[in-house]
């Protein structure tokens, strides 16, 4: 009986510092924010937030989302001063304008606030700005892929449709789309001056007009290509021109299954929102710097490949940054990706 007194007292020892352990990571108290370039009109963020949250639960951190309400990069810019006043445990920020937000975003490093970027911008940027890591999409690349599918379609002409134009990186998807086909991407660029769907719809058909021998559109985005689709149907065309376009929506997933959209160009925005509060919550709370380190722990996490697993998510893990795409979800994949459209896809 001794003895067993003697492993009940061990056994109860050690299922206290458990409980201990587990409380004192709930109640660390990390606070992270994420601070985003888009108005709240873009509901192509929608799946971002949801990422935010879903980090936040699996590592018991608070996650504060912040946006400039109609997309001005001043009060993005303003939101991040605020962020590094505030001594956040780490910001994670769009860099919509290296040139606009490279001020703020430095103020945040220079308190020793880890920074992770996200969406837009470069890795090279990120770097100068002295941010842990960049995670998002090569838009060049994911344009250049997208145009080399086009190009064994038979397809040598396009308009870009860009809804985004202030955003320098979107031209990059416009760019590396045209360098395929070898086309001239700043002829073949159509700036919509922002997400207004009927602006879109008629500056598109006035294009198409304009220039009959156009043999495909690409959009940036549903923003830009629910209403481009919207004039291409009404000017007879829906089927007859090569249509693609950069991310996920339950029309654009509609016009994937019915053949009107070729793909839609996947950068996993869940990724975007998710990995960054996982890498920070990890390095607070394991009090790592190695990255690599950093990585394996995260890549061990069974509640974060629960998520991949039941999302159909894949990245792609550099030295130094993550990549979230691009991935192309097409007539052959949309059932699996369907169902989560919006939401966490």
């Amino acid at each position: 009986m001794q003895g067993f007194k003697r492993r009940t007292v061990v056994q109860c020892a050690a299922a206290l510092a458990l409980v201990l352990a587990a409380g004192a990571s709930q109640a660390a108290g990390e606070k992270f924010v994420l601070v985003s370039h888009a108005p709240d009109s873009d509901s192509w963020w929608n799946t971002i937030k949801n990422a935010v949250k879903d980090a936040g639960d699996d590592f018991n951190v608070t996650v504060d989302y912040r946006n400039p309400p109609n997309g001005d990069l001043a009060d993005m810019a303003r939101l991040i001063e605020q962020a590094a006043a505030r001594n956040y445990d780490g910001v994670v920020a769009s860099i919509a304008d290296y040139s606009v937000l490279q001020k703020p975003l430095k103020l945040v490093v220079a308190k020793k606030i880890p920074l992770i970027t996200i969406n837009s911008g470069t890795l090279q940027q990120s770097e100068q700005l002295g941010a842990l890591m960049h995670v998002g999409q090569p838009e060049y690349e994911a344009g250049q892929g997208a145009g080399a599918k086009a190009k064994a379609a038979g397809i040598k002409s396009f308009v870009c449709v860009n809804h985004y134009a202030t955003n320098p990186s979107s031209f990059e998807r416009c760019r590396g789309f045209a360098d395929a086909l070898g086309v001239d991407y700043k002829a073949a660029t159509l700036d919509t001056n922002g997400i207004d769907p009927g602006v879109i719809e008629s500056k598109v058909s006035a294009y198409l007009r304009t220039n009959p021998g156009t043999q495909a559109v690409l959009a940036l985005g549903p923003d830009s290509a629910v209403p481009a689709m919207r004039a291409v149907e009404k000017m007879g065309l829906k089927g007859k021109l090569w249509f693609a376009t950069f991310d996920l929506s339950e029309d654009i997933s509609k016009g994937i299954k019915d053949g009107s959209i070729k793909f839609a160009i996947d950068q996993q925005p869940y990724l975007q929102g998710y990995l960054p509060v996982a890498v920070m919550a990890i390095m607070k709370q394991d009090k790592l710097t190695d990255m690599a380190k950093v990585k394996a722990k995260l890549m061990a996490n069974p509640k974060f490949q629960a998520r991949l697993a039941d999302y159909g998510l894949s990245p792609s893990y550099g030295v130094r940054h993550i990549g979230s795409g691009p991935g192309f979800v097409t007539r052959d994949n949309i059932a699996k990706v369907e169902k989560y459209a919006g939401q966490y896809r």
